[in-house]
Formats: structure tokens, sequence, C-alpha cells
């Protein structure tokens, strides 16, 4: 069951980081669970195993909290489930066709996990590790460091990886990610966060209702294994058009072949920016709660994932049903496949060079 925490609050409110443990993994490994607040109430709580966030409790337009994340209440449920709920992806997040990519003259085989392809870092991505975890509070809010040494050969990819996440809660109740990473040997590397939304509150029904927003002209067509072409789609006059706010159920079962390939949205978006600029990936809100989501990444893409492949059969915290479509994804990340598409951005790390990147997840209400 999900831990308990006490809290003494003070006369004056300050941003809190409280531990306890979550249990442990199949194979003995100790698992904590940190719990950041800040003083408007928001509060999230993460686990060391694949860094995920379990809860995340923003306030609706009345001020009351609830939770926006899909998740499980022990261990055993994350390593036994593979939806990737709130984790941390890597080494690739989304596919890499058949397992396979060059870097540098030298083919590398990955792990298949996905029909005949690399998905999501493979059979033991980061999302089934457990991170060292280092907690504190600064000027900026509540903080949970991560860090993760993923050494060479790991899931088939080159090179000894150091990784560092830092989730941070702000007093403007965002959730605040940054990614940081080097590697010895040249690599690729594709980092992402996979927590499923439902503004409405976590298994209150499907996200169909949730109106979207994605800044974003064009993306990133597939083939039937959700690979991209190489090619770049203009959203114009397609279902895939979120340049203004649309429900995402809306054109979600129209007869477009991309929509068929995906069983309804797993694409992902070229962004509107130049650079590495922190600016607006998407805004999600949902018109009964009142609850706004504003995405912003440094990152040239983003996977909107509309949660297909949710079937009701797996039971969430307080023993929820997620049914069909009951949270969307927004992940922000490099295309797709790019180690084999030389147009898309690259993905490679070079010894010397620094990974970085930002995604924050930003709370209000309308």
């Amino acid at each position: 069951m999900l831990a308990t925490f006490s809290l003494t609050m003070t006369a004056e409110a300050k941003p809190t980081v409280t531990k306890a443990s979550f249990g442990k993994t199949a194979d003995g490994r100790t698992v904590d669970i940190y719990k950041l607040t800040n003083t408007k109430g928001a509060e999230a709580r993460i686990i060391t195993y694949g860094g995920t966030v379990v809860t995340l409790k923003v306030p609706d337009k009345s001020g009351k909290l609830g939770d926006v994340v899909l998740g499980f209440d022990s261990i055993g449920d994350y390593e036994k489930h593979t939806s990737y709920f709130g984790a941390l992806i890597g080494r690739y997040g989304n596919r890499i066709a058949k397992g396979k990519f060059t870097l540098d003259g030298k083919e590398y085989t990955l792990a298949v996990n996905n029909g005949e392809n690399h998905l999501h870092g493979g059979i033991k991505g980061f999302d089934k590790v457990v991170w060292t975890a280092r907690s504190y509070i600064d000027p900026a809010g509540a903080n949970l460091e991560l860090t993760y040494l993923s050494r060479d050969g790991e899931e088939g990819y080159p090179g000894n990886l150091s990784v560092k996440v830092t989730y941070t809660l702000t007093e403007k109740n965002e959730l605040k990610i940054v990614y940081a990473a080097t590697a010895d040997n040249a690599t690729v590397l594709n980092l992402t966060h996979h927590s499923y939304f439902n503004l409405a509150g976590a298994g209150s029904g499907d996200i169909l209702g949730t109106q979207l927003l994605i800044n974003a002209d064009r993306f990133t067509p597939t083939d039937n294994g959700s690979i991209p072409t190489g090619g770049l789609r203009e959203v114009k006059g397609t279902p895939f058009d979120f340049t203004k706010p649309a429900t995402i159920g809306d054109r979600i079962e129209q007869n477009d072949e991309q929509l068929k390939f995906g069983n309804g949205y797993d694409h992902n978006w070229v962004l509107n920016k130049k650079g590495k600029e922190l600016s607006l990936a998407a805004t999600a809100y949902d018109a009964k709660t009142g609850r706004v989501m504003d995405v912003y990444t440094t990152e040239p893409g983003v996977q909107f994932y509309s949660g297909n492949f949710l079937d009701g059969s797996i039971k969430g915290k307080s023993g929820q049903d997620y049914p069909r479509r009951s949270g969307f994804c927004l992940e922000t990340q490099h295309f797709p496949d790019s180690p084999n598409k030389p147009n898309f951005p690259s993905t490679e790390l070079k010894p010397g060079q620094t990974y970085s990147q930002t995604t924050v997840y930003k709370f209000s209400v309308r």
C-alpha cells in the first residue's frame, strides 16, 4: 500500500520533502517514496524505482486537491506491469526500428520488446531500475535529485552513461524535470517522462472530453509498427491538427490511416520552435474541474498518446479501474527512430558533451 506520511505544519508554511519506505523489489532492492509539497498544498510523491511519479495532487477551480496521474499502490504492481505509469524513460524514449542503429560505422543491436522494435529503453529500461536519491529545499521549491549509472552494454547501448534527473515542485504549482547526462563513449540518448494524466482526477473515467492544444504545425507519420517514415506531414486538414484547442475525442475515431496505425493518437508532433529554448509544447484543459496543464520543454518534439491500449484490466491506486483512454501522455522528446533517420534532430551524445533537457508541467485553473 502507499506509504503514510506525518507532517507537522508550522505557523509559516514552507516547502517540504519527506521520505518513507515503499517496500522492496522482488530481488530485494529497497525502494523509497519521497513526498514533495509546496506552500499552496500541491503534492508530488515519487519513488526511487523508475523515478516514478506515483501521485500528483493539484487544486481544481474550487481549490480542492485531486490526484491527476495514474499509478499503483505497490512496488509489485510497478514491477509487473509495462504501462510505464509515471516513469522516467531511457536510454531511448519511444521506438528504434528493429532494435538496430549504426554509430560511427558500428552497428549496435538493442533489446527488442515491441513487436520487432525497441521501445522505451528495452526490457529493463530506466523505468525498471532503482535510482539513487537526494532531496533538498532551495528557493525554487522542494527537490528530488535522482542519479543512475547505466553501464556500457546495458540493453545493448554503448558507453557508460551517468544520468541525473531532478524533480522540482515549485511554488507556481509546476512539476519541473531537469535532465543531465554524460557518457565515456559515443552513444544515443532520448530521455523523457511518462505520466498518464487525467485532469478530472485519476480513475474518474476517460479523457476524451479533455481539450488539447499542441504547438505544432507538423507531425511525423508512421508505418503500421509506429516507426516514423522519415517524412514530416502538415497537421492542417487532418485529425492531428491541435493548433487550436480541440477535444481529444472529437476526431479520434475518424477513418484515418495514421489513427488506425496508432489505435488512436500515439504520434510525435514537431514543435514550432527554433533551438533549445524552453517554450510551450501543449496545453490541456478539463472544463469540469477547471484544471489547466501547460507543458513547456526544450525538446523538439512531443509524443501525444491517448491511452489507447489501456483496457480496464489494470487495477490502479485504491482499486481504481483504468479503462481505455483513461489517461493521456505528453512525452517531450527527440523524434522516434532518430538514430536511423539522418534528417531528424540528432540524438548522439559524444564524450565531453553534456546532454540536457528541461520539461515543465505547470498547473493552474480556469
